[in-house]
């Protein structure tokens, strides 16, 4: 299929590109890597006024480490990240999560801002904002603004952007030395989306668990964050019992999907079952 009728724009700067935005009342879209936006525009199932390309906007791909908080530009390659010397080094859980996003050719074109903004419950970024307590940079008409990622999704594809706003930043702290992490994830092939994943990150005290971090994909509506089960995890430690009633709790707390890849029952057993994965591999780390 080819896609409905649509005007194209290509700005040369962010300010001509957020003009746009507001010029259109939510009846336009941003090409960034277009990974997502162009299957979806042929099938029919987005058929926006506009779209805005902002490949031609200079200055929007990038990773910095800065104060304890690595910065990277909304318009940063996926592969950029896969490669980048300063994730390794300070965000292991996204230099691991980022080698499942895909095929390489996705990779090569995707980007970091277009797949969080998108808000694909199946994906791994938008999971590992979560888990990283990030935080994303928006810019509009009404100035600048930090969302953090509790606040940031707020449904299936669906964000807490207003219509004159666009991600310019993804902001994420960096990941304390004695950290574990993992991601674990099932799909029915590699490089499919994910039918369920899980994202875990603790940090030991001894004995104790000072810091548990566990974020799903693939399961709900929306990429979400366990808390009670990570509050099971920093009172009872990182023991294999402890690990376990975190798996099970996390596993009452989802509310799965139910599509021609999966039952809902299915995903919550996936859910437990990826969640103890993934707190034994992030304890075995440290």
């Amino acid at each position: 299929m080819k896609p409905a009728k649509f005007e194209y724009h290509a700005p040369a700067t962010l300010e001509a590109a957020i003009a746009l935005l507001a010029q259109y009342q939510g009846e336009a879209r941003l090409l960034a890597g277009g990974q997502s936006l162009v299957p979806m525009m042929n099938f029919r199932l987005a058929a926006p006024s506009a779209i805005i390309d902002l490949n031609r906007i200079p200055d929007l791909g990038y990773i910095r480490a800065e104060a304890g908080t690595v910065r990277i530009g909304a318009m940063t390659r996926h592969r950029a990240i896969e490669f980048s010397p300063l994730v390794a080094q300070h965000l292991p859980l996204l230099a691991e999560a980022i080698k499942l996003v895909a095929h390489l050719p996705i990779r090569t074109r995707g980007t970091i801002g277009g797949s969080i903004a998108h808000a694909d419950p199946a994906a791994e970024l938008p999971m590992v904002l979560q888990a990283l307590e990030g935080e994303v940079v928006a810019r509009g008409t009404g100035g600048e603004r930090v969302i953090k990622a509790m606040d940031f999704f707020e449904g299936l594809m669906t964000t807490s952007l207003r219509n004159d706003e666009m991600i310019v930043e993804v902001r994420l702290r960096v990941m304390a030395k004695q950290a574990g992490w993992a991601v674990e994830e099932f799909a029915r092939r590699r490089g499919d989306f994910a039918i369920a994943a899980i994202a875990a990150v603790v940090e030991r005290a001894g004995e104790h668990c000072r810091k548990a971090r566990l974020a799903t994909a693939g399961i709900g509506e929306v990429s979400t964050r366990l808390t009670a089960a990570e509050e099971v995890l920093e009172r009872d430690g990182l023991s294999d019992t402890a690990i376990a009633a975190a798996a099970a709790k996390a596993a009452e707390l989802v509310s799965p999907l139910s599509d021609q890849q999966s039952s809902a029952e299915y995903r919550r057993h996936l859910t437990g079952v990826l969640t103890e994965r993934a707190l034994r591999r992030a304890r075995a780390l440290h």
